[in-house]
C-alpha cells in the first residue's frame, strides 16, 4: 500500500479565509428580506444556503484533480489516495493550526448571518444598527482544539464496491457519486483520521471477501450478499466489528453456514491477527437497519465495549451513538457542563441523549437527570452506566422526543427550574420538540449542540429565538443566544461541533 506524502499546500490559509469572506456580502440579506414572504423558507433557501465549511472544502477540492468520471481504472496509487483524502479529509494538507483558523472563521460567518436574521425578525434594522465588523453580538469563544489530531475515530464504516482495479470485493471509502455512475471504492488506510486498527480490520475483511465464493451486494436489486463493515474501538484497544449481509433468498441453514465461516476466519484464520474483542453479524435488506429492525447477532466475544470518560465507566452497544472522537468528546461534554450551569435545585433535561454521558456526568450537581433517546440499545446502555456508577437520580425514556417530551414537561410543572441540553442528529429537532421547549416556562436555559448549523437545525434556532407566533404555536418568551463555543472533534475535515447557550 502506497503512503500519502505531504506536499506543499497548493492553497495557503489566506486563500481559504478569502473564500470564507466571499460570503460576507454587503448587507448580508437581499433587499426583499426586509419584508420576508416566509421567513423559514427565505432563510433556509436564499439567505443561508448550505453550510460554509462544506463550501470551503468544495472550493478547495476544485483546485485538485476532478472526481468526475475517472479517466482510467488501474492499480491503487498516490493519485487515488489523494483523491480520497481530498474528499474525506479536505483540510489534510494544512497544518492543524491553520485548520482551526479556517473552522473558526467559518463558524463566525454562520453566526453572523444567523444573528442578523434573528435581529431582523425582532424588528432591528441590521444594515444600520450595528457596524458590519461588530455584527456578532453573542460571545464567541476561541475554538477548542481536539487533543488527538490523527487516527482519532473510534468508529468507522467501510463500504464494499469496485476498486480502482475493478475488483468488486474492495473494502474502503467511496469516490464519485451514484447519480454519476462513477463510484470507486478506495482503500482508506492512508487517511489521517482513521486509526490503524480500523484499517487492519478492513484489510482482513477484504481478504475474507476475496476468498469467499459469495458475491458482494453492490446494488440491492442486482443480488449479492456481503455488505459493509463497521469497526468500533475504545481507548483500551478493544475492538468490535460488525459485518452486514443481505440475505437475498438464503435459507436459515445457509445463513448459519456463512456465519460459521466468517467466525472461523476471525478466530482461527488470517483474521485472528485483528484480535477482535467481539464480532457481530447483521442481516440487512435496507441501507441502514436498527437493532429493532434487524437484531445484531453476536458471533463471538463480549457483547459490549466500555469507555472511561469524565470519571464514568460507559457501556457502548453496537447500535448506540457515541461521539467518534473520545478525547474530543470529553472536551465537548465539559464545555456543555460549564454552559449548562446546573445546581442542586435544577432538573437537567437531556434530549437526544445517546448513551446518556452528558446528563450522567452532571448528575451529582443537579436534582434529577431526565434523558430521552430514540435508540433502545443506547437507553439500556445509559441505564447500565447509571447503575454501575452509583447514580440514582437519573431517568431515561426510549422513543421519539416529539412524543415523549410534551408529556414529560407537563409532569414537571411544579415550579422547579429546568436546564435543557439538546444534541440532535444532523436533521435537527422535530418542530414539536422546539414548541415544547419554547412553551415550557420552567426552561430558562438551553444548551444546543450542533455539528452542522444549517438546514433544519437553523430553523430550530430561529424558532427558539423569534417573536411569539401563535400560528406556529410558539407562545413562550423567545430565547436569546448568549454564547457560542466551537469544539473541534473532526481534525482534517471541515466539520466542527458548535455549542450554543440560550437563555431567557
Amino acid at each position: 500500500m502506497a503512503v500519502l506524502k505531504r506536499r506543499v499546500p497548493m492553497h495557503s490559509l489566506r486563500y481559504f479565509l478569502s473564500m470564507v469572506g466571499l460570503f460576507s456580502k454587503p448587507g448580508l440579506l437581499p433587499s426583499y428580506a426586509r419584508n420576508p414572504p416566509g421567513w423559514s423558507k427565505l432563510f433556509l433557501g436564499t439567505v443561508c444556503k448550505g453550510d460554509f465549511t462544506h463550501v470551503i472544502a468544495t472550493k478547495y477540492q476544485k483546485g485538485q484533480k476532478s472526481q468526475k468520471k475517472p479517466s482510467h481504472l488501474g492499480p491503487l496509487d498516490d493519485s487515488w489516495q489523494e483523491r480520497l483524502a481530498d474528499v474525506v479529509t479536505p483540510l489534510w494538507r494544512l497544518s492543524y493550526e491553520e485548520q482551526l483558523k479556517v473552522k473558526f472563521e467559518a463558524q463566525k460567518k454562520i453566526l453572523q448571518r444567523l444573528e442578523s436574521y434573528i435581529q431582523m425578525l425582532n424588528g432591528v434594522d441590521v444594515t444600520t444598527a450595528v457596524p458590519k465588523s461588530e455584527r456578532l453580538s453573542c460571545l464567541l469563544h476561541p475554538i477548542i482544539p481536539s487533543p488527538v489530531i490523527n487516527g482519532y475515530r473510534n468508529k468507522s464504516t467501510f463500504s464494499v464496491n469496485r476498486g480502482p482495479d475493478g475488483n468488486p470485493k474492495t473494502v474502503g471509502y467511496y469516490l464519485g457519486t451514484w447519480r454519476g455512475g462513477n463510484i470507486v471504492c478506495v482503500q482508506s488506510n492512508h487517511l489521517k483520521n482513521i486509526p490503524e486498527k480500523h484499517s487492519q480490520v478492513a484489510q482482513y475483511y477484504e481478504i475474507f471477501l476475496r476468498q469467499s465464493p459469495m458475491e458482494p451486494c453492490l446494488v440491492f436489486h442486482e443480488g449479492g450478499y456481503w455488505r459493509e463493515l463497521i469497526v468500533r474501538t475504545n481507548s483500551q484497544g478493544h475492538t468490535m466489528a460488525i459485518i452486514t449481509l443481505h440475505p437475498q433468498k438464503l435459507s436459515q441453514e445457509e445463513l448459519r453456514g456463512q456465519k460459521e465461516i466468517v467466525k472461523e476466519f476471525f478466530i482461527k484464520g488470517p483474521g485472528a491477527a485483528c484480535d477482535l474483542t467481539s464480532l457481530y453479524f447483521q442481516e440487512s435488506t435496507m441501507t441502514r437497519c436498527s437493532h429493532q429492525q434487524s437484531p445484531f447477532e453476536l458471533l463471538f466475544g463480549e457483547p459490549y465495549i466500555f469507555e472511561e470518560l469524565l470519571s464514568l465507566k460507559i457501556r457502548i452497544s453496537p447500535d448506540a451513538f457515541f461521539q467518534i472522537n473520545t478525547a474530543g468528546a470529553e472536551m465537548l461534554y465539559r464545555t456543555v457542563g460549564e454552559l449548562a450551569g446546573v445546581n442542586s435545585d435544577t432538573i437537567l433535561l437531556d434530549i437526544c441523549c445517546g448513551t446518556g454521558v452528558i446528563g450522567l456526568s452532571l448528575a451529582q450537581h443537579t436534582s434529577q437527570v431526565l434523558g430521552i433517546e430514540l435508540v433502545e440499545q443506547a437507553v439500556e446502555d445509559a441505564r447500565w452506566t447509571a447503575a454501575y456508577n452509583g447514580i440514582t437520580n437519573s431517568e431515561f425514556h426510549t422513543g421519539r422526543a416529539e412524543k415523549i417530551l410534551p408529556g414529560l414537561l407537563k409532569s414537571k410543572e411544579d415550579g422547579q427550574s429546568i436546564v435543557a441540553v439538546v444534541n440532535p442528529a444532523r436533521a435537527g429537532l422535530h418542530y414539536k420538540v422546539v414548541q415544547a421547549i419554547r412553551n415550557c416556562r420552567a426552561i430558562r436555559r438551553l444548551v444546543f449542540v450542533s455539528c452542522k448549523l444549517h438546514g433544519e437545525t437553523t430553523r430550530n434556532v430561529i424558532e427558539l429565538c423569534c417573536p411569539p407566533n401563535p400560528a406556529k404555536k410558539l407562545l413562550g418568551e423567545p430565547f436569546l443566544l448568549q454564547q457560542a463555543v466551537p469544539v473541534d472533534l473532526f481534525p482534517h475535515t471541515p466539520h466542527c461541533e458548535l455549542v450554543l447557550l440560550f437563555s431567557r
